[in-house]
């Protein structure tokens, strides 16, 4: 991720890349081989202070990302952390109370936010006022990420925060309001992985519905329908609309962005370049990011 994130900066332009730090040097010497002038730093602090950066990214593995985001917050710069901001909802306080009061401003990479499909999706959706039902599809294979992706247990085990995440947030992408009420109609049963089905209502009058299919197949998919239009992304980065009275799929162009660069990572780089220019942007803040951990936990009967 710290490669593809570099990319879409330079890719973008009205940026210096200034350092990097890796627990690993050599790693990090190797990524800064293809960005003359970049400064290969041996901590956080020594990252700081060689560079006076206005901005930095942290793209550590979930177990770590906690007590290198505590280091990030002692200096002024804005913090953008990858994903998920917390490998459980404890982690993921942490990580909220040692941001708070802080001088610089924290940001979360919920990309599938900057995606050209999610930002289409809600274009077309405005202006219609009537009541959106909001459906998520999700899929996990708590075996493919031990046993492929190599993921260490406490990750796996918590593999609802660490990559539903990506599609348990939508609910607050497409639904408008605060959250009221979240029922549990199939419950996670973690002795024995299967459907996990909750209803979530919102205080606009928004319903939502999430599927989450764990150790079976299935995809990953979000529609939005009101009365007059149903939006569909499946894959995600594709939008098809169908309007009332048409029968037919209507495809939108997405963001030439989410072909030249890992999707959304090009608009979000966008959003913190406006973030730190102290211009309006759609960065999604760290309180958006609990809010959607805090929803996790609330599907899936964790304690929230």
């Amino acid at each position: 991720m710290a490669r593809e994130h570099l990319k879409a900066f330079a890719h973008v332009g009205g940026v210096t890349l200034t350092g990097i730090y890796s627990r690993t040097r050599s790693r990090a010497e190797e990524v800064a081989a293809d960005y003359p002038g970049m400064e290969v730093c041996n901590s956080v602090e020594e990252l700081y202070q060689r560079t006076g950066a206005d901005l930095v990214i942290v793209t550590v593995r979930e177990l770590s990302m906690a007590a290198v985001a505590a280091e990030a917050f002692c200096f002024p710069w804005k913090v953008l952390l990858e994903k998920p901001a917390g490998y459980d909802l404890a982690d993921a306080k942490r990580i909220v109370d040692a941001a708070a009061g802080r001088e610089g401003e924290v940001f979360v990479a919920l990309n599938r936010r900057a995606y050209g499909s999610t930002r289409n999706a809600l274009s077309a959706l405005a202006g219609c006022d009537a009541p959106r039902f909001v459906k998520v599809l999700d899929q996990q294979d708590q075996a493919a990420a031990r046993d492929i992706y190599g993921e260490p247990p406490e990750v796996v085990k918590n593999y609802m925060f660490a990559n539903s995440i990506h599609l348990i947030d939508y609910f607050h992408v497409f639904g408008r309001g605060e959250i009221t009420d979240v029922t549990s109609v199939v419950p996670w049963t973690p002795e024995q992985p299967g459907m996990v089905v909750a209803s979530i209502r919102f205080s606009s009058g928004d319903i939502g519905l999430y599927e989450g299919c764990w150790d079976g197949p299935g995809p990953w998919m979000v529609t939005v329908t009101h009365r007059e239009l149903r939006a569909e992304m499946r894959p995600l980065e594709q939008l098809t609309l169908q309007r009332r009275g048409e029968r037919k799929l209507v495809s939108v162009d997405g963001d030439p962005l989410d072909t030249a660069l890992k999707p959304g990572l090009g608009w979000q780089a966008r959003q913190a370049l406006a973030a730190v220019r102290g211009e309006a942007h759609s960065l999604p803040t760290l309180a958006d990011s609990w809010k959607s951990m805090v929803l996790v936990a609330k599907i899936f009967g964790l304690g929230a």
